[in-house]
């Protein structure tokens, strides 16, 4: 795991069992996207079993093959579709191929766990939701920036407890670092990445929905840009968007490829809550200036300041949950119609979007 680079950046986590050594058997095919470490890593630690990989570029397939002894490797993808001891399929493929991996999974009658953003087009988005109710699969979403950060699932556990009353408004601030010579070919091409507020923005639309229980919300605004890499022309560099939710919470959300080398990590992601009686704020990945650590939780309620240093202190259950979930078909992890909700709106905003002229930028 790099933490200078977001594309190869997987948590691991304590080991937490949730179901005994061979209940619950996946498989993993298509490797385009290091996030597929990050995946699999969460569902071994919560006691699933990691059977067999599938992926055409034989290099992707033995750097996998290294971090995971003894994963067999499959022929072809239908040797997995084919496999009835395999429960669940988890994919990074390119975004734009993700629904179509999707479809097959669930009709060869197996969950489907793949990384974010599960579409670019409202079309696959459909597509899915149709499947979805057809098979009664499962079409799960690696919303990493929740789900495998501590600081964010303490943040959950606080609001839940009514810590800061009322969320009123959620921002996201998500900027990567680029390190464009290590993306693949497929990162600069618009079709198949499905532009920046579809991709890094279904982090920030997903935890908005989480954080302030919101059910839908409407994209009142946004904009795309490329600021600064005309050598790559499909390329967006920034986006940002602002939506306003079914209760009347709302969120605005920066997402951009502008993190400099001097960060000592991949990106300096915080998450700003805001609540009737109190606000918190989440320095993800390190915490600028002070200590080159993850996971700071600073909360301000009616009493003090806190913070809360919850590196290792947490954990990610949603993984054990979501194997559970799959054991049980319940849908204790995250329901089908927020993860679903979270692409709708991304994919949205990317549509609506209005590209800001920088034509006199540099001038």
């Amino acid at each position: 795991m790099s933490r200078a680079d977001g594309m190869t950046y997987a948590p691991k986590g304590k080991p937490k069992p949730v179901c005994e050594k061979g209940d619950f058997v996946f498989s993993a095919i298509a490797l385009d996207h290091g996030h597929i470490y990050g995946m699999c890593n969460g569902l071994i630690e919560a006691g699933g079993v990691l059977k067999s990989v599938y992926d055409p570029d034989p290099k992707k397939v033995e750097a996998f093959c290294k971090a995971y002894p003894g994963v067999k490797v499959a022929s072809c993808e239908q040797e997995i579709l084919d496999d009835k001891e395999v429960m669940m399929v988890a994919g990074a493929a390119v975004t734009s191929e993700r629904a179509a991996l999707g479809m097959r999974v669930m009709d060869s009658g197996k969950d489907y766990f793949t990384d974010k953003a599960p579409f670019t087009t409202l079309e696959q988005l459909e597509m899915a939701k149709k499947k979805v109710k057809e098979t009664n699969k499962k079409y799960m979403v690696y919303y990493s920036e929740r789900l495998h950060v501590e600081s964010a699932i303490f943040a959950g556990q606080l609001i839940k407890d009514g810590a800061i009353g009322r969320v009123m408004q959620v921002i996201g601030l998500g900027p990567h670092r680029l390190n464009a010579p290590n993306r693949p070919a497929w990162f600069f091409e618009r079709e198949k990445y499905g532009g920046i507020l579809c991709d890094i923005g279904s982090h920030q639309v997903e935890q908005y929905l989480y954080f302030a229980d919101v059910k839908d919300a409407t994209v009142v605004k946004s904009h795309i840009a490329n600021f600064a890499h005309p050598q790559y022309p499909e390329l967006e560099d920034f986006g940002e968007a602002l939506l306003v939710g079914d209760n009347g919470a709302t969120n605005y959300f920066r997402v951009d490829w502008f993190t400099p080398d001097g960060l000592g990590t991949w990106g300096d992601g915080r998450t700003l809550i805001l609540g009737t009686k109190g606000y918190i704020e989440l320095r993800k990945y390190t915490d600028v200036g002070r200590e080159n650590t993850s996971d700071h939780v600073y909360l301000v309620d009616q009493q003090k300041e806190y913070h809360f240093d919850v590196r290792g202190k947490v954990g990610y259950p949603f993984f054990g949950e979501l194997i559970l979930d799959c054991l049980n078909r319940t849908e204790n992890a995250m329901t089908q119609e927020h993860a679903f909700k979270a692409a709708e709106l991304c994919l949205k905003a990317q549509a609506q979007a209005v590209r800001l002229d920088t034509s006199n930028f540099d001038k």
